[in-house]
C-alpha cells in the first residue's frame, strides 16, 4: 500500500469413598484461591491481565502439530485477539450489531492523535518535509479483550507513534501507552493462550514482544527490520499482524522477508511473564523470477499471512502469493518448504483467506508506489479478487472476478471476508461486491464512498462497511443473492475511514483519520 494518506483525509456411579459437598466446595475454594494468588496481582499484574488459556475462535485455522494450537471447530471466548480473528483469516468477532448505534465515547475526547512522518519512516530525513499523520490507517483493526471480570479493553496502535490501551466500555486508559519510535500502523495481536503478551510492528523499524503485567507495557524484545535481515528490500514497516501459532510468531515485513519466531513464552521466578525469542526461519519474499517479471523493488510483504494445516500464505507488493509447509518449523525442527506459487500480476496487500476447503481467496490492487506499467497483461487476464486451489500448483486459478479499475492504486486493498458461502470485497476506486464463492459468479456489487480502503465484517446476517466519508454503513445480507438493503448509516467523523472495525458483543470499535478512535453502540439505557 501506499505510505501517503489519501487526499480524503454423562455420569457414572463411583464405588469409591464419598466426600461431602461442603467439603468438596471448600476444597475447590482453596485450590481457586491458591491459583489466583500465583497468578495474581501480588507480582505486580495489572488487573486487568488475567486472562484464562484462550482458544482460537471459530474458523481458526490450527496444527495438531504445534502445541497449544487449538483447530477449526474450537470456540474461543476471550475476544478479537488478532486481525480477523483467527489463523485463516475469517473470524471476525461477534454480535450482536448494535440496531440503533450512536458513538458513546472517543479518545481522545478532543484533537487528535498526529505525529510527523515521511514515507521512508525517518520522521527528519535531509531533504524531506515530514507529512502530519493522524489517527488509524490500514488496516488497524483493534484487538478487544474479553476479560472473565466482564471488563473489556481496546488495544490500538495509531499514527501518534503509540499503542493505546482503552476501557471498551468508556474509552479511558486502562494502562499507560506503548511509545514508538514512529507511526503504529497495521494490526498488532493479542496472545491467544493467555500470556499477558501483545505482539506489533511500528514504522521505526522495529517489530515488539510487549509484557502487559507489569505498571506500564514493556518491550521484552524486538527485531529490526533492517539490519537484522541480510537483505533488506523497500521499506522498515511492519503492517501485517503478527500470527501467533502455539509459542512461535509468524511475520512478513515491508523489508520484503518473511520471518518465524520461536517466543519461548515463560514465567521468571517472580511470575513476571518472559520470553527468549529466536528466529527459527527466515526467507525472502520474492525470487529472482518474480524481479525479472516486475522489473522494480517494490515486492514488501504488507498483508498479514494466514495459516492453516502446516502451511502459511501470503504475498507481496509484486503479486507473488507463496505458501510455506512450516509443520517441521513448529514441531521444533528445521525444515521448511515452499509449497504453492502463484503469481497474479500486481500489488497484493490484502491478506488471504484460507476457505474451508483449504481454497485461498485472494485481492489485488494496481501499484502506485513505482512506475509500473498499468498495461501488464496479467492484470488483465487475472482479475482482482481471485480464489485459488494450492493442491493445484500448476492450475490453481479456481475463478476471478475485476471489480476495481486499473488505474493506479484501484483494486482490492481490503481484506475480503467469506461468509456463509459468499465472498465480500470492497475495492478502493468505491465500492463493495457480493461473490459466490463456489462459481465466481458476482451477486452483486454496489457503490461506497471512497476511497474505500477499510474491510468488510459480516456479523448476523448484516455485513459492517466503512467508508472514505468517514461513515459506517450496515446492510442485511441474510439473502446474499439480492441487492442488500442499508439498515442503518452512522456518519463517524469527518475524515476518512480506512481501519477495519472491530465487532464484540453489540459494541463496534473503530479508528479514524480524523485523529480519533470511537466506541459506537446503542444508547446507554
Amino acid at each position: 500500500m501506499s505510505s501517503v494518506p489519501p487526499q480524503r483525509p454423562g455420569s457414572h456411579r463411583s464405588t469409591g469413598p464419598r466426600i461431602r459437598l461442603p467439603a468438596l466446595i471448600a476444597v475447590l475454594a482453596l485450590v481457586t484461591a491458591a491459583v489466583w494468588i500465583v497468578r495474581s496481582d501480588a507480582f505486580g499484574r495489572h488487573p486487568l491481565d488475567h486472562l484464562p488459556a484462550a482458544s482460537s475462535p471459530a474458523g481458526g485455522g490450527g496444527d495438531a502439530s504445534a502445541p497449544g494450537t487449538p483447530t477449526r471447530s474450537t470456540r474461543g471466548t476471550t475476544g478479537l485477539l488478532m486481525f480477523r480473528g483467527n489463523a485463516t483469516r475469517d473470524f471476525y468477532g461477534e454480535g450482536p450489531l448494535p440496531t440503533h448505534p450512536v458513538v458513546r465515547w472517543r479518545y481522545p475526547k478532543t484533537g487528535g492523535m498526529c505525529a510527523l512522518s515521511t514515507n521512508s519512516g525517518i520522521t527528519f530525513q535531509p531533504g524531506v518535509t515530514p507529512q502530519q499523520w493522524c489517527g488509524t490507517g490500514w488496516t488497524g483493526q483493534p484487538n478487544v479483550v474479553q476479560y472473565p471480570s466482564g471488563k473489556i479493553e481496546v488495544r490500538e496502535g495509531a499514527y501518534d507513534d503509540n499503542y493505546h490501551f482503552l476501557n471498551g466500555l468508556t474509552g479511558r486508559p486502562t494502562r499507560p501507552a506503548l511509545k514508538t519510535g514512529d507511526l503504529a500502523k497495521g494490526s498488532a495481536s493479542t496472545d491467544n493462550q493467555g500470556y499477558p503478551l501483545y505482539y506489533g510492528g511500528s514504522r521505526d523499524n522495529l517489530l515488539r514482544v510487549v509484557a502487559l503485567d507489569r505498571p506500564k507495557p514493556t518491550v521484552l524484545w524486538s527485531t529490526n527490520a533492517m539490519t537484522d535481515v541480510p537483505h533488506p528490500v523497500w521499506n522498515n514497516d511492519w503492517d501485517g499482524d503478527p500470527l501467533q501459532i502455539g509459542d512461535y510468531l509468524l511475520e512478513g515485513g515491508e523489508n520484503s522477508w518473511f520471518l518465524v519466531i520461536r517466543l519461548n513464552r515463560h514465567y521468571d521466578a517472580g511470575g513476571k511473564v518472559q520470553v527468549d525469542p529466536k528466529i527459527v526461519m527466515r526467507v525472502p519474499g520474492w525470487d529472482s523470477q518474480l524481479l525479472a517479471t516486475v522489473h522494480d523493488k517494490d515486492i514488501s510483504i504488507e498483508d498479514s499471512v494466514a495459516y492453516a494445516n502446516g502451511v502459511v500464505y501470503f504475498a507481496n507488493g509484486g503479486g507473488l502469493v507463496q505458501g510455506w509447509d512450516i509443520s517441521d518449523i513448529l514441531r521444533g525442527g528445521t525444515h521448511y518448504r515452499r509449497v504453492f506459487r502463484f503469481w497474479d500480476g500486481d500489488d497484493t496487500d490484502a491478506t488471504p483467506v484460507i476457505l474451508p476447503n483449504g481454497n485461498l481467496i485472494i485481492g489485488r490492487k494496481m501499484e502506485e508506489n513505482v512506475p509500473r506499467p498499468e498495461s501488464y497483461p496479467r492484470d488483465h487476464q487475472v482479475g482482482d479478487l481471485m480464489e485459488l486451489d494450492p493442491h493445484r500448483p500448476g492450475n490453481p486459478l479456481v475463478w476471478s472476478v475485476q471489480l476495481g479499475g486499473f488505474a493506479p492504486d484501484n483494486g482490492v486493498l481490503g481484506t475480503p471476508a467469506y461468509y456463509r458461502g459468499v465472498v465480500y470485497a470492497s475495492y478502493t476506486d468505491g465500492g463493495l461486491a457480493a461473490v459466490d464463492a463456489a462459481t465466481g459468479r458476482t451477486l452483486w456489487n454496489i457503490p461506497i464512498a471512497p476511497p474505500t480502503w477499510s474491510s468488510p465484517v459480516p456479523i448476523d446476517g448484516k455485513l459492517l462497511m466503512a467508508d472514505g466519508h468517514g461513515n459506517l454503513n450496515c446492510f442485511d445480507i441474510s439473502n446474499p443473492t439480492v441487492h442488500p438493503r442499508l439498515v442503518w448509516r452512522l456518519h463517524v467523523s469527518d475524515s476518512v475511514i480506512e481501519s477495519t472495525p472491530a465487532v464484540w458483543h453489540g459494541w463496534i470499535y473503530v479508528g479514524s483519520r480524523d485523529g480519533g478512535i470511537y466506541g459506537i453502540s446503542n444508547p446507554a439505557t
